[in-house]
């Protein structure tokens, strides 16, 4: 089954500069706590950090670790195991071959109608 896209994570190195550039170029709608509104984005939620820019594409899989098993089977790396934060989420990082950084949710993922 197709792992569709979730979530996603964009970083720089100010996130109230990034806050304010989304919010006013494209009238994304960021709390305080810089959580992406997803009626906004097409129904995509995201998130802000602050840190080295770069972006970060998570995709669903109901097991994480099968799905960490089939990156490195097909020359992938993991760079962060399964995580658990209770009550938020279940996730994982791995590098795709050209080392770009894509992330995994852990949820039940059903097919489309």
């Amino acid at each position: 089954m197709p792992a569709p896209i979730v979530f996603f994570d964009m970083a720089g190195p100010d996130a109230g500069a990034l806050k304010s550039f989304y919010e006013g170029v494209f009238g994304w709608v960021i709390d305080a706590r810089l959580a992406i509104d997803g009626a906004a984005t097409g129904g995509l939620k995201g998130t802000l950090r602050q840190d080295p820019a770069e972006k970060i594409i998570y995709l669903g899989t109901p097991d994480i670790v099968a799905s960490l098993a089939a990156v490195t089977a097909a020359g992938g790396s993991v760079a962060m195991p399964r995580t658990v934060i209770p009550g938020v989420v279940t996730f994982a990082l791995f590098l795709d071959p050209a080392g770009n950084r894509m992330g995994l949710v852990e949820m039940a993922v059903t097919a489309a109608t």
